[in-house]
């Protein structure tokens, strides 16, 4: 009994009928979705594409990296040569690039895909970038106001960045933040759930953008702390196993010390405990601090704390450790020493 009410409930929030597991297979896959196009197969994109492919969706792929499409190919993707003809083929697209302005090329450039619309049969565009909410709510606009024919169904826009990193890209348990109308958004947890775990709806256009900026500055400044409070602890006497251990059992917790350690010999499986390599780079961290300081400063919010962040993971870069994870400020700014 509990087995077929959580089969039902799934079901009706999905809006399918029948279930494969909690991924979607070709026959559940909702009828007017059934071909997605996918722009941006870097480390979370390309994740995010096998899920889709894996939950039974037909995959249109482009990258500019030809390797890329090469692979995607002889795994029995359909590969284009253009944003453009991805769109041509799909009935929704999502795109995953790295900064707002690769997005604003792909939709609005001179080759951009809403500059064809006669040519599109997409009409449910989704953007899984991390990019600032004011372009995020231009692009809203520019679809909502073009000429996109959208087949039976009003053209739509999400902007839906994700949290999670590679791990949960892969294994399909991302978070994705979510603005828009409630309409696409509903038309969308299909696909969103072939890829992730949580789904939120932020509210309007540019509200998902601006949510995936607020995590990434509360997550930049628990690091920062977490790694400082390390830092003094070891050269006060105290090593790091021990105040993990107060932190992750009183108010200090969080996931910079219960999921995500960053000192190095506390914890395995992290970026730490593999000199600093895979994770999120410290170069996006710095980049999504300048979106939220920018945006801070559009709206005259009072951002110190950003203002700091944004100025401690720039200098890491400027060092030469922008490829390393984030979390390698323990060593490479409080000059923190590895638990042995």
């Amino acid at each position: 009994m509990a087995v077929y009410r959580l089969r039902l409930l799934l079901s009706l929030n999905r809006g399918i009928h029948g279930l494969c597991t909690r991924k979607f297979c070709s026959s559940t896959a909702p009828s007017q979705i059934k071909r997605v196009g996918f722009i941006g197969l870097g480390n979370m994109g390309s994740r995010m594409a096998d899920n889709l492919f894996k939950a039974g969706y037909n995959v249109v792929v482009h990258d500019i990296n030809h390797d890329v499409m090469r692979a995607f190919s002889e795994k029995g993707f359909l590969v284009k040569n253009s944003p453009l003809e991805v769109a041509e083929e799909s009935d929704a697209v999502i795109t995953m690039l790295p900064s707002s302005a690769h997005v604003m090329d792909v939709y609005t450039g001179p080759k951009g895909i809403l500059n064809h619309a006669d040519q599109l049969r997409s009409w449910l565009f989704i953007d899984s970038s991390t990019i600032d909410p004011q372009t995020s709510r231009k692009l809203s606009a520019a679809v909502a106001t073009s000429s996109l024919k959208g087949g039976s169904s009003t053209p739509a826009m999400l902007d839906a960045p994700v949290s999670g990193g590679i791990v949960s890209a892969e294994n399909g348990t991302l978070t994705f933040m979510v603005g828009g109308s409630e309409e696409a958004y509903m038309s969308a947890r299909p696909l969103f759930l072939s890829m992730g775990k949580n789904i939120i709806h932020c509210g309007g256009p540019g509200n998902g953008s601006a949510a995936k900026i607020c995590n990434n500055l509360a997550m930049a400044v628990s690091m920062l702390g977490v790694s400082e409070a390390y830092s003094l602890g070891q050269s006060l006497g105290i090593g790091a196993t021990t105040l993990t251990e107060i932190f992750n059992s009183s108010s200090a917790r969080c996931w910079s010390s219960d999921t995500y350690n960053p000192v190095p010999g506390v914890m395995n499986g992290v970026p730490a405990s593999r000199n600093y390599d895979g994770g999120f780079a410290t170069k996006l961290m710095a980049k999504d601090l300048n979106l939220a300081a920018t945006s801070a400063k559009e709206v005259g919010a009072t951002s110190p704390m950003t203002s700091s962040a944004l100025q401690i993971f720039t200098e890491l870069c400027d060092g030469g450790y922008g490829t390393k994870d984030f979390s390698c400020v323990f060593r490479h700014y409080f000059h923190g020493k590895d638990e042995v």
